[in-house]
């Protein structure tokens, strides 16, 4: 009797793995756009959007000191031409800055993780690296790279993102569970062996765990860099847009500068959220749906 009643709950499992599989890509999409997680905060956006509005028409405000939202997307819409390229130019800054913070953020985790007297030695120097304000720093860098300011901004941007990846993979790759590491030491694995096979996917959830934060400092980095720079003319970012806009009293503009820059930041972790769902979702317990 008892092994029929496995043979049928098995069977029954396999048709519920079947049917979830066999369900159309759309329909999963669908339903993640109707969950809560989507629907709750897109409520509270728009109920502030509202109350924004309704408080700049009460108040009766002048858009110089607030405008309203409507205003914000009208400035947008006509000034697209001109905000558009500096946003392209604010996300050239960022995504060289956060691939040079992974890359090499991921080598030094990795070299750290070698031999503890490394770690001791450098790890220090990279957090001071991570507590120096970058306000302070960036005209130096910027001085020193006079040739190429473009250079300049990605170093700036690179030293906010880059002690996240360090610090988190670090972490990761000297997490490692015992037991396991001395099942590798039981059959003479090599310290890259172990390194590729153990403690590389041990450190993946720290990993992607540094890369959303990073992501969203490598765009604090280029704005606060643009900032210090205030660079125009072509190569000009979103920031020098922003210092523009307030230092002519168009905040309008200002604020629509503002919002491209906010929905970049957004977009950003969105991505990098998806990405780390995406790696992690059959085997680790962050990610994996379970049915209760």
């Amino acid at each position: 009797m008892l092994p029929t009643q496995e043979t049928s709950s098995t069977s029954s499992n396999s048709r519920k793995r079947t049917t979830v599989q066999s369900q159309p890509i759309w329909r999963t999409w669908l339903k993640k756009l109707v969950s809560v997680d989507v629907i709750a905060p897109l409520v509270v956006g728009i109920l502030a959007v509202l109350a924004w509005d309704v408080f700049v028409r009460v108040t009766k405000m002048p858009p110089y000191l607030l405008p309203g939202p409507f205003l914000v997307l009208q400035t947008l819409m006509s000034d697209w031409h001109t905000l558009f390229p500096s946003l392209i130019i604010t996300l050239q800054i960022t995504i060289a800055a956060f691939v040079a913070a992974v890359v090499s953020g991921l080598l030094v985790a990795i070299l750290f993780t070698q031999s503890k007297w490394i770690e001791r030695s450098f790890f220090p120097y990279a957090v001071i690296l991570q507590t120096t304000p970058i306000v302070a720093i960036a005209p130096l860098i910027i001085i020193w790279l006079k040739n190429s300011t473009f250079a300049a901004l990605v170093v700036c941007a690179w030293i906010v993102a880059f002690f996240p990846i360090v610090s988190n993979t670090t972490l990761g790759l000297n997490s490692v569970d015992h037991n396991l590491s001395n099942v590798f030491q039981l059959y003479r694995a090599s310290r890259w062996q172990t390194l590729l096979y153990l403690r590389l996917p041990a450190a993946m959830p720290y990993f992607l765990g540094g890369l959303r934060i990073s992501g969203g400092l490598a765009l604090i980095g280029a704005v606060v860099a643009e900032f210090v720079a205030g660079t125009g003319g072509a190569r000009s970012g979103l920031a020098y847009q922003i210092l523009m806009a307030s230092y002519n009293l168009q905040i309008p503009r200002m604020f629509a500068a503002l919002f491209l820059t906010t929905a970049l930041g957004v977009i950003i972790f969105v991505l990098l959220t998806l990405l780390s769902d995406f790696l992690l979702k059959n085997w680790h317990e962050s990610a994996v749906k379970r049915e209760n």
